[in-house]
């Protein structure tokens, strides 16, 4: 899951220009439903995975408490 989305310039221009609202409502409720679906049989699994990709690699960097701000 380490694939990042395209820019916003690239993402729209993906996006059929020619449908009607409808159609657009349409491909919406569709692409929702699919999302909801892989939340029920993937929730767990996914969250763990953005957790992944939060972490950065390495050590955590040297804290000295009593170094002030």
């Amino acid at each position: 899951m380490s694939a990042q989305p395209p820019p916003p310039s690239q993402t729209a221009s993906l996006i059929p220009r020619h449908w009607t609202p409808e159609q657009a409502l349409a491909v919406f409720e569709c692409l929702q439903a699919l999302r909801q679906a892989l939340w029920s049989a993937y929730g767990p699994q996914v969250q763990q995975a953005w957790r992944e990709q939060l972490v950065h690699d390495g050590q955590p960097p040297h804290f000295d408490p009593d170094e002030p701000f």
